[in-house]
């Protein structure tokens, strides 16, 4: 290649970017890469007019370099106009959600169901447990109540009750199941408590605090489950707690008992004793019958009954619990727990082991398991 061809043109080509508009500084550059690009390709494929191809070529260059520049001042500019940085509105609209599904063309049930499943997030499986129904049969609400609501505008968010219903539910299987979905239930109902003045609404807010202030006693180190009873309550949330009870009390004060009420009164004689032998038995039974009267509902009734063992005697709690379907879920584990009290440790350890099969999830199986097989060595051992 002619090196000093292209250095003779190079001041021609610099004056025709020139009179084409380009700065002087800009129109060198683009030159110089022009150069260099020549020098690559020249060798392989000279052009016939040299002089025209450096010129095409280094207006081509300094377009590129001027777009370039163009974008990038332009970017500059909408970083300067983006507003000062500060505090941003809460866009969270989950609640609202919960309201939405909570559509008045359904009823409660097939809304509490739905809004489970839709906002959530559990399974069918999960939702019919907490219902003790079918899974087939939940799966079949949930699609009428799908079919329900297809077409509707949802402009008419639905009541407050049946919100709590499905935050309760919510809660139940975070507390108690394989999703940690506690906190963000507690989370929704705080919220709504801050919006809305209603003595149910405080209730269940009392209730999950209370609840969710013993979770890190439930578990050993190992992850197996610990009973109420054998928790170490040094590790339970006393901040919460004392938050829960405040809460509660207020509440009550406004003589308007619901359920969640009653249910927080006992959450908070159990999180109130100092041990598991000062316990309030008495007391507890007696908010078990308010509850019974606001609720008539199976599970209600088989907590009862361990709470009428505990302050009436194990024979007391059998005679309760012979009143209920033994179908219930973790009705087995209260008659192991109850006949081992009473002193029957060969139809306890049975119990218990019938009871672990049938267990909601891996923990409370292994629990139940263990105390079978506790059972079974000492009968041997005795033997």
């Amino acid at each position: 290649m002619d090196e000093a061809l292209l250095r003779s043109l190079t001041p021609s080509v610099l004056t025709i970017l020139v009179r084409r508009g380009a700065d002087f500084a800009a129109a060198e550059d683009a030159v110089q890469d022009a150069l260099i690009e020549a020098l690559r390709v020249w060798p392989a494929d000279p052009p016939r007019d040299a002089k025209g191809w450096l010129v095409t070529a280094a207006w081509r260059k300094f377009l590129d370099q001027a777009r370039a520049d163009s974008a990038r001042r332009r970017r500059e500019d909408l970083v300067d106009e983006e507003p000062a940085p500060g505090p941003t509105p809460d866009a969270d609209d989950t609640l609202q959600l919960y309201f939405l599904c909570a559509h008045p063309s359904l009823t409660p049930s097939s809304a509490v169901a739905l809004t489970l499943r839709a906002v959530g997030g559990l399974t069918t499986r999960q939702i019919a447990q907490a219902y003790l129904v079918p899974e087939a049969t939940m799966a079949q609400r949930i699609s009428r109540a799908k079919r329900t609501v297809s077409g509707v505008r949802f402009d008419q968010p639905g009541d407050v009750a049946t919100v709590l219903r499905v935050l309760y539910l919510v809660f139940n299987e975070g507390y108690s199941g394989d999703i940690d979905l506690s906190a963000e239930a507690i989370r929704l109902t705080r919220q709504l408590a801050g919006t809305i003045d209603h003595p149910e609404v405080a209730g269940l807010l009392a209730l999950m605090l209370l609840h969710h202030a013993r979770r890190a006693g439930r578990t050993a180190p190992d992850g197996s489950l610990v009973p109420l009873a054998e928790q170490d309550r040094s590790r339970w949330d006393t901040a919460a707690i004392a938050e829960g009870i405040g809460i509660l009390q207020a509440a009550l004060a406004r003589d308007r008992l619901g359920e969640f009420q009653a249910q927080a009164a006992i959450a908070a004689l159990h999180a109130d004793a100092f041990t598991a032998e000062e316990t309030d038995w008495v007391q507890i039974v007696e908010w078990y019958d308010e509850l019974l009267r606001l609720t008539d509902n199976p599970v209600v009734r088989l907590n009862r009954a361990v709470a009428v063992g505990e302050a009436d005697g194990p024979r007391a709690g059998l005679a309760a619990l012979a009143a209920l379907d033994d179908s219930l879920p973790r009705h087995s584990a209260v008659a192991a727990y109850l006949h081992e009290r009473d002193g029957d440790p060969e139809t306890a350890a049975r119990l218990y082991a019938e009871a672990a099969r049938k267990a909601p999830n891996l923990a409370e199986r292994d629990y139940l398991t263990r105390q079978a097989a506790r059972l079974n060595a000492d009968r041997r051992g005795r033997r």
